[in-house]
This record gives C-alpha cells, sequence and structure tokens, in this order.
C-alpha cells in the first residue's frame, strides 16, 4: 500500500535542509524521519520542476504540490470516444443484438475507438454500478403480467421433415 504524500511544510523543511544546511540526503532522511527513497524521490520532483532553495515566497502550498506532483499528461491521440452505456443497455435488451454488434457500431464511428475486450469489461463494470432492482408496488387484481420466453423455434416431423412454424404463447 503505498504511503501518504508529505505535506508542503514538511516538503518545505526537506528542501532547506538539503540545500540550505546542505545534509545529505540520508542526514535529511534521518532528521525528518523518512526513508531515503522517500528523500530521493521529493528531490528528484523538486529538481524536475525546477526548484531550489529559497523557494519563492509567492508559492503556495497548492502551486508547489501543482508542480511537484502534476497530473498525467493529456495527450489529445490517447483522448477516446466513450460508448453511451445506458444506449448499450437498452440495445442488448432487443432481439438479436449483441455485444459484438454493438461494439462494431460504435468502432465504425470513431477509429480510435476501445477495442472490443475493453468494451465488454467496461460495460461489465458499468454495468455492475447500475442497480439491477426497482421495487414495484402493485394492488391486487389492478393489472396482469405475461411473461414471455422470447423468439421460438420451428418444429421438424422426424418422418416427413415438414417445418411447421410455432406460434408464439402456449402450444
Amino acid at each position: 500500500m503505498p504511503t501518504e504524500r508529505l505535506s508542503m511544510r514538511r516538503i518545505r523543511d526537506l528542501l532547506r535542509l538539503t540545500f540550505e544546511n546542505g545534509l545529505s540526503n540520508r542526514q535529511a532522511a534521518a532528521s525528518l524521519g523518512l526513508s531515503k527513497g522517500a528523500v530521493n524521490m521529493y528531490l528528484r520532483r523538486a529538481r524536475t520542476a525546477g526548484l531550489s532553495w529559497p523557494v519563492p515566497e509567492d508559492l503556495t502550498d497548492t502551486a508547489l504540490e501543482r508542480l511537484l506532483f502534476p497530473g498525467a499528461p493529456q495527450d489529445p491521440a490517447l483522448l477516446r470516444p466513450m460508448p453511451n452505456w445506458a444506449y448499450v443497455d437498452a440495445e442488448l435488451r432487443r432481439p438479436n443484438v449483441t455485444r459484438a454488434l454493438l461494439w462494431e457500431e460504435y468502432r465504425s464511428g470513431e477509429p480510435t475507438a476501445y477495442g472490443y475486450t475493453w468494451f465488454c469489461v467496461a460495460f461489465d463494470a458499468w454495468k455492475g454500478k447500475v442497480s439491477p432492482s426497482m421495487r414495484q408496488h402493485h394492488a391486487a387484481g389492478e393489472k396482469v403480467f405475461v411473461d414471455y420466453a422470447g423468439s421460438t423455434i420451428d418444429i421438424i416431423d422426424p418422418q416427413t421433415g415438414v417445418i411447421f412454424p410455432r406460434k408464439s404463447g402456449r402450444g
């Protein structure tokens, strides 16, 4: 489990001890109760950000944190369109609609779209966050509910090979 970041006050103390007082990384680590690896990491971030001692007085803690811990670079080429998961979910309820069919539709509109495996995994993750139940209250005798099993298959007479289309419903 990764450790928490140091407060900006402690990072300023680290910079002061190493740059102004000339302590080695090992001495600064012992003084602040940190590991040598943590001291090395914070000093590397400070060098990358172009910081030295003294830190500019007008640099707030928030600005210092943004310098030391910039977010991931947003490369426009890496930004890909996200599918409309509610639409995908609704379409999957229709007969003869598959994930592969919906992925091909999604992919045809955008060449940088995600691959099929990502599409399926991301849809499953989205589906896991959606509540699958809905409490419905019904007064007795007010409504009639019919259970529908979907499309039926034809019956083939094994003797003659005649195909009889099956009627929907019972029978």
